[in-house]
């Protein structure tokens, strides 16, 4: 080797070394680049994953203030939406109406509810219209059920197999246009004892005859008697 090919040869090594030690930098400044990158990407979407969660917190506890809102307001509700329990009809039930018009009504409202007129006990041209005894109900099953919402049963251990009731419809005048109308109901129950079975009459509740009534008046007058109502209107 020459003299001269030394210093040339220590040239290229030191080049070399030079650009050995660039590479090394670039890729050491590659990973740290990537690395920041990649760190602000995760703190991006862990704060965007933070916020929706807040949200969806937040949503959360004005939907369970508003149920307890509501829940409160249901709390305090003193009876507003439950049923209202009509009281009966006056009985006699005075009522505007010509007495040979009203006597047809009731004939009407008769034959509507299926009960039939006893032609023989009815005197018409007085206002007395007598019914048929109707069968409201048969069967031990749901006879004892029926027969005490139309009549007070004794205490007593009887089995209750049929109920029926019969309506008597009296027309007083009072004037050329207004009128008494009356109604009273014979209510009787068949009870069985394994032997023997006899129809008992027993005290009505006033339920066959307000029925009556209800239907009388509504055909009547146009007016429907169990129409709801709103207590604030």
């Amino acid at each position: 080797m020459s003299v001269t090919t030394i210093p040339n040869l220590l040239t290229s090594n030191f080049q070399f070394t030079i650009r050995l030690s660039y590479i090394n930098f670039m890729k050491r400044l590659f990973f740290i680049i990537s690395a920041i990158i990649l760190f602000s990407s995760l703190a991006f979407a862990q704060k965007g994953i933070d916020t929706q969660t807040k949200k969806i917190k937040d949503e959360g506890n004005k939907t369970n203030g508003t149920q307890r809102m509501g829940d409160t307001s249901r709390s305090i509700d003193f009876g507003r939406d439950k049923t209202k329990v009509r009281a009966q009809l006056a009985n006699p039930y005075k009522m505007n109406s010509r007495r040979d018009v009203l006597i047809e009504s009731v004939l009407d409202v008769l034959k509507e509810q299926k009960l039939i007129v006893n032609e023989s006990a009815s005197r018409k041209s007085d206002g007395i219209i007598v019914t048929e005894p109707y069968v409201f109900a048969k069967g031990a099953v749901i006879t004892r059920n029926e027969l005490n919402r139309y009549a007070v049963l004794p205490n007593s251990d009887a089995s209750w197999t049929r109920g029926r009731y019969t309506l008597t419809v009296e027309i007083q005048s009072i004037d050329g246009i207004q009128n008494n109308v009356s109604v009273t109901a014979k209510v009787e129950g068949r009870s069985e004892n394994g032997l023997l079975s006899e129809w008992t009459t027993l005290q009505s509740t006033n339920a066959a005859e307000d029925e009556f009534l209800v239907k009388l008046v509504e055909l009547v007058t146009g007016t429907t008697v169990d129409a709801p109502q709103d207590d604030n209107p």
